[in-house]
């Protein structure tokens, strides 16, 4: 009997949808912030039960947590008017006014959700810094300070009286409550960076670069945060640690312009004019208008001999900005170079005529004045800036702005996130069993699987199973809605045989509902096609990955995915175990093992498992990245090192990262 994607109308799938249990399954996607896949279970609750306040809720949370403030704010406007005592509701609508701009509609939100739940953390918290971007700083205080009263160990609300205190212009006040948020949290991210702007503010450069440099430990992952540490380095006459900085921003980011602009900047300093004047000409790629990366490459350029380049630049300039009068006496000194006496005066004349009518009537014949040069504004000599004028233009240029802020995150941001280690290194992720294949990828080997490939070559199924590197589940919306019509194309199957399908009928529906994250669903099929056939590897195979996943997943949105052997664990090393005892040259399940054990600190054992995948496929790069890996935890720098050379050789990039990081 075919199989095809119309045997059931959408309206006998929606009757068929237990409202409730879509619900619980989407709130446990969303745990594991794959909010698009959420969304769908959501959608599915809402056409099954319109009237569910829950449904529109979580919808919202998940939409949010995608940045889509427009449709959080709908969304829990639904929820509300289905149950007004939905008090959370108010708390993520609030949330998402605030970063619409709407800040008076935010605090309007906060104060209901108090009306409900006067004690809440967030909803004090949240309503006082709307209440300080609105600056009602009275308000925003009292608001603060009835927070602290009642949580005096939340940092963060600390924090947010600091920033209140310094819009007041109470420095003193801001630092004694930065310093105790850090008391209470050494891992405060926004106090050390506002500790590290205000002591910058205040040239307190040594102080300030002891701040940055907590920050960079704290997330060593953001470019930017490189960048600002490189200008408290050049304060402090560090210019080697300075360029080192712009470096490595650059290596994690090679299209950050700000890192780029500076290092041109700090490279012109030191007299490195090849490679300032390539820099420039790199932002200038990437931003063809940029006014300030074409000015300071034409003075590089002149500098550099390479007067015709620069004027070039300098003609750019005047087109533009045809009042901007030091371009006139660059040009001039280009001319000058270049022998050519009548222009070289013609252009000083134009430069001089332009400051000249300026100084008659100001207002009738402004200069134009692009904030490229400060501490040079007011010169009219056209003659080339001095170094104290470099200086005080390179120390105005804080690429990331002046305020290095982290941005405000949701209540489950700041409850239930562990700080990001050193180095944040994660092993390639077990192999699992999906109805898309991956598509082309650096590795050599294939991902064969001897039981799998009989399977789909013997026409059990119509549709082709694929071994795949990680989760299965697809990100993209249409390949999401295709995986939810698998599972009701094989929930009809079943079903017309009685309910009691196939083996593979319930492979293939376990598959499905894997990839959905519906793993009680999926384990329960999968057990059935288990008990019904012996020695089914695939399905032996398919098991152990839903229960590992069920394992990491969080049980609530506060909670940490399960790093022990829980029962869940435990299940699916037994499964793998079965899967070996038929196939003991199963590469990926000993791949899958060696990760079970890696995520239990095991390591002696993941390296035995690695080892064995590696015997069977002297190929299998990711085996040789996750064996580093776990070297590497060991301390076993040596090895670790020529596993790592080995994957990086064989397709596994973040290899070549960690090497250069670690020497």
């Amino acid at each position: 009997m075919a199989l095809a994607l119309s045997a059931m109308s959408p309206s006998e799938c929606l009757a068929q949808v237990n409202a409730e249990q879509v619900l619980n399954i989407g709130r446990n996607v969303l745990s594991m912030e794959d909010y698009l896949l959420a969304i769908q279970y959501f959608n599915l609750a809402i056409k099954a039960k319109p009237y569910l306040a829950d449904a529109y809720f979580f919808r919202g949370l998940a939409k949010l947590s995608l940045d889509d403030y427009e449709g959080a704010v709908a969304d829990c406007t639904l929820a509300l008017e289905r149950n007004k005592y939905k008090s959370e509701a108010y708390k993520v609508r609030g949330f998402a006014l605030m970063n619409l701009g709407k800040d008076s509609l935010a605090v309007e939100d906060f104060r209901r959700g108090l009306d409900y739940n006067p004690t809440d953390k967030y909803f004090l918290y949240y309503k006082s810094v709307a209440e300080t971007e609105l600056e009602r700083f009275d308000a925003a205080d009292t608001t603060l300070n009835t927070l602290l009263r009642r949580y005096p160990k939340f940092d963060e609300g600390f924090v947010a009286r600091a920033r209140v205190r310094l819009m007041q212009t109470d420095t003193v006040a801001a630092l004694e409550d930065l310093d105790h948020a850090l008391h209470l949290t050494k891992t405060q991210l926004t106090a050390y960076l506002m500790k590290a702007d205000i002591a910058a503010r205040q040239n307190r450069w040594q102080e300030a670069l002891a701040d940055m440099d907590e920050a960079v430990r704290l997330r060593p992952e953001l470019p930017d945060f490189y960048v600002n540490r490189a200008y408290l380095r050049y304060n402090n006459e560090d210019f080697f640690g300075a360029m080192s900085d712009y470096n490595y921003a650059l290596q994690i980011d090679s299209e950050n312009i700000g890192a780029l602009f500076n290092r041109a900047l700090l490279r012109t300093e030191v007299k490195e004019l090849d490679n300032a004047e390539a820099d420039f000409t790199e932002v200038l790629k990437r931003e063809p208008q940029n006014f300030y990366a074409r000015y300071n490459r034409g003075l590089v350029s002149l500098e550099n001999g390479h007067a015709a380049q620069a004027l070039d630049d300098f003609r750019a300039i005047i087109r533009q900005y045809p009042r901007f009068h030091p371009a006139y006496y660059a040009m001039a000194e280009c001319f000058r170079s270049l022998g050519r006496t009548k222009e070289m005066f013609d252009y000083i004349k134009k430069g001089d005529d332009l400051v000249a009518h300026y100084i008659q009537n100001p207002s009738k014949n402004p200069l134009d004045r692009p904030t490229i040069a400060p501490g040079r504004n007011d010169r009219n000599d056209g003659e080339p800036e001095t170094e104290e004028e470099f200086l005080a233009k390179f120390n105005r240029l804080m690429t990331s702005g002046e305020r290095v802020e982290q941005p405000l995150s949701f209540n489950d941001k700041i409850k239930g996130r562990v700080q990001d280690r050193n180095m944040n290194v994660n092993p390639e992720p077990a192999y699992s069993l999906s109805y898309f294949s991956q598509g082309q990828t650096l590795r050599n080997s294939s991902n064969y699987f001897r039981d799998l490939d009989n399977l789909n070559n013997r026409g059990y199924l119509e549709r082709k199973i694929y071994m795949t590197a990680g989760s299965p589940t697809p990100s993209d919306q249409s390949l999401v809605e295709l995986t939810f019509s698998i599972e009701s194309e094989f929930n009809h199957a079943i079903e017309e045989k009685d309910g009691k399908g196939r083996p593979v009928d319930y492979l293939a529906r376990g598959i499905a509902r894997t990839m959905l994250k519906n793993y009680d669903g999926a384990i329960a099929d999968l057990t059935i096609a288990i008990d019904e056939t012996d020695d089914f590897a695939t399905a032996l195979f398919a098991r152990a990955y839903t229960y590992y996943m069920k394992a990491k997943t969080p049980i609530s949105e506060t909670d940490a995915p399960v790093a022990t052997f829980s029962v869940d664990m435990q299940y699916a090393m037994s499964d793998l175990n079965r899967v070996l005892s038929i196939n003991p040259g199963m590469v990926y399940a000993w791949f899958n093992k060696g990760i079970i054990y890696y995520d239990a600190e095991d390591f002696t054992s993941a390296i035995q498992c690695f080892s064995e995948a590696i015997a069977q496929d002297p190929e299998f790069g990711e085996a040789y990245y996750n064996r580093g890996l776990a070297y590497m935890r060991q301390g076993n720098r040596n090895q670790a090192f020529a596993d790592l050379s080995k994957a990086g050789e064989l397709g596994v990039l973040p290899s070549y990262h960690i090497l250069k990081k670690m020497k």
